[in-house]
C-alpha cells in the first residue's frame, strides 16, 4: 500500500486530503509543519509528499531542498494558493515532481499522485536491475546454471520483505547472497546488520540482539542499542542460526511475531521494522527432530529457502572465480588447461573462502604470467593436505573410555596406544619400543598385561 504524507498548516486541507486519499486505499500521514513532516519521514517509509509552500518554522521551498537531500527516493508534489510561475519553475528545478495550485482539484491531485507513484516504481525497478547486474559481476560470480538460479532467486527474494533461510557449507558464500538480497531490495539505503550467533555467548545474546539500559547488569555502564534496533528499516542477517540457544530462539520468535523489542533492563517497548535473513550450515529440520531447534521458529524463518552451493556443486565456476579474485588483487594470469583440471579435481573443503586464500597465495608466491598443472598442484600444497596412504588399519578409542575410573580409562587408552604404535611400526618390537621411548622388555610386559597378540609382532 503506497504511503502519502500531507504537510500543510491548514487543518481543513489536511483532513480533506487524508479522507480522499484513504478512500483511494493509500496509507496517509499528516503533518502541520515541515519539521514534524521530516520526523515522520524518519520513522515511516513514505512514497509521495504533498508539501505546502507557505509553512511556519520552515518554508516549503527550504523544506523541498532539505527533503531532496535527505530523502532522495521520495516524490514531492508542491501545493500553494499564492504561487507564481517563477516559484513553480524554481520548485521543479529543485526536484519537485509537480506544482499544484489551490483550490485543489481532487481529480488532478489523484492523477498527479498516480503519475508520481508510477515514476517512482520505474526508478526503483531500474535501480534494482542496476544493482542486480552489479552484484552479478562483482559478488555472485559464475556462469553455471546453479549460479544463474541463485541470481534469479536474489531478484525474486528482494522484491518482498519475506524472511529468508540460506543453507550451505561453511565458506560457500551465504553472507554474499544475503548482502545481495539487501542491496537489491527497497531497504538498500538502510543498514545491513550481521550477527554471528555462534560467536556470542548465551549470557550475552539478549543484550547483543535487543540492547540494554544503563545499569541493567554489572557491565552496563551506558545505554546500548541492540542489533534489531540498529537494523531498523533495513536487514538483520542472523548467521549460524543453528548455533543459537533455545532460550535465545524463543526471544527471536517473539520479536518476529510482535515486531517489538524491549531492551534488557528497560520497560519501554520499541517497534522494529526489520527484514530477517538467517543462514546455517546445519540441517535445521534434523535439529528440530532432536529438540535442539524450535520448529515454530524454523517455519517462521524458512519462508524463502535458498541453497548456497559448494564449489564441488559448480566446478565450471572455479577457474572464473579464481580469476575474479586475482583481478581484485590487481593480478592478471593465464591458467593452462592442466591447471584448470587440478582446480576442478580438488575437493575444496573450505569452498570459496579456500579459493580466495589460494588467490592470495598465488599473488605472493607465483611470479609468472601463466600457471600450469604442476605449479598449481604445488600452490594448492596437495602433498601436504593429502592423507598418508597406508594399508594399516586405524585404531579407534573405545566408546566407554570416558566412563569409569581414571585407572580404567588410562588402561583402555594405553592398550589402544600400544596397538596403534605396533601397527605403525610393522609389528616390530624393537622399532616400536624405540619410537615410544620404552625398553623392549617393558613393552613385552605391557603386551602381556593387555593380552595384545598378533602374528605380525616380531622382535626385529
Amino acid at each position: 500500500m503506497p504511503a502519502i504524507l500531507v504537510i500543510d498548516d491548514e487543518p481543513g486541507i489536511r483532513s480533506t486530503l487524508a479522507s480522499i486519499l484513504e478512500d483511494e486505499k493509500y496509507k496517509v500521514f499528516t503533518a502541520e509543519d515541515a519539521l514534524f513532516g521530516i520526523e515522520t519521514l524518519k520513522r515511516e517509509i513514505i512514497d509521495v509528499v504533498l508539501l505546502d509552500v507557505l509553512l511556519p518554522k520552515l518554508g516549503g521551498i527550504e523544506a523541498l531542498e532539505r527533503l531532496r537531500s535527505e530523502f532522495p527516493a521520495v516524490e514531492i508534489i508542491m501545493i500553494s494558493g499564492h504561487a507564481s510561475i517563477e516559484m513553480a519553475v524554481r520548485a521543479v528545478k529543485l526536484g519537485a515532481f509537480d506544482f499544484l495550485e489551490k483550490p485543489l482539484s481532487l481529480e488532478k491531485v489523484l492523477t498527479v499522485i498516480r503519475n508520481a507513484l508510477a515514476i517512482k516504481d520505474l526508478r526503483d525497478e531500474n535501480k534494482t536491475l542496476r544493482k542486480i547486474n552489479k552484484i552479478a559481476v562483482e559478488d555472485i560470480v559464475g556462469t553455471s546454471a546453479i549460479i544463474r538460479n541463485i541470481r534469479e532467486a536474489v531478484k525474486q527474494a528482494a522484491e518482498s520483505d519475506a524472511r529468508i533461510l540460506i543453507t550451505g557449507e561453511n565458506g560457500a558464500g551465504k553472507e554474499v547472497i544475503a548482502r545481495a538480497i539487501h542491496l537489491c531490495s527497497t531497504r538498500s539505503e538502510n543498514p545491513f546488520i550481521d550477527v554471528n550467533c555462534a560467536a556470542i555467548p548465551d549470557s550475552l545474546i539478549e543484550s547483543e540482539l535487543f540492547g540494554h539500559e544503563k545499569g541493567a547488569f554489572t557491565d552496563a555502564v551506558s545505554m546500548r542499542k541492540g542489533r534489531f534496533e540498529l537494523a531498523h528499516g533495513g536487514t538483520l542477517f542472523l548467521d549460524e542460526i543453528g548455533d543459537m540457544s533455545l532460550s535465545a530462539q524463543s526471544k527471536v520468535l517473539r520479536v518476529i511475531q510482535e515486531q517489538k523489542i524491549e531492551r534488557v533492563g528497560g520497560e519501554k517497548t520499541i517497534e522494529t521494522d526489520v527484514r530477517i535473513i538467517a543462514a546455517t550450515n546445519q540441517n535445521l529440520e534434523k535439529l528440530c527432530e532432536q529438540g535442539k531447534f524450535r520448529q515454530d521458529l524454523f517455519f517462521r524463518l524458512n519462508v524463502i529457502p535458498i541453497h548456497a552451493p559448494s564449489l564441488r556443486e559448480r566446478p565450471d565456476d572455479i577457474s572464473l572465480l579464481l580469476c575474479h579474485f586475482l583481478q581484485a588483487f590487481k593480478r592478471q594470469l593465464t591458467l593452462e588447461k592442466s591447471a584448470i583440471d587440478i582446480l576442478t579435481a580438488h575437493n575444496w573443503p573450505g569452498n570459496v573462502r579456500e579459493l580466495k586464500n589460494l588467490a592470495e597465495r598465488i599473488v605472493v608466491m607465483h611470479h609468472g604470467e601463466t600457471i600450469n598443472g604442476g605449479e598449481m598442484e604445488k600452490l594448492l600444497d596437495k602433498k601436504k593436505n593429502k592423507p598418508r596412504e597406508t594399508t594399516k588399519p586405524m585404531i579407534s578409542l573405545p566408546e566407554d573410555i570416558l566412563s569409569g575410573s581414571y585407572n580404567e580409562a588410562r588402561d583402555k587408552f594405553e592398550k589402544c596406544f600400544l596397538e596403534f604404535q605396533l601397527l605403525n611400526n610393522d609389528g616390530i618390537i624393537t622399532r616400536t619400543a624405540e619410537a615410544i621411548g620404552m625398553y623392549p622388555s617393558n613393552l613385552h610386559a605391557k603386551l602381556r598385561k593387555y593380552n595384545i597378540k598378533s602374528e605380525g609382532i616380531k622382535e626385529k
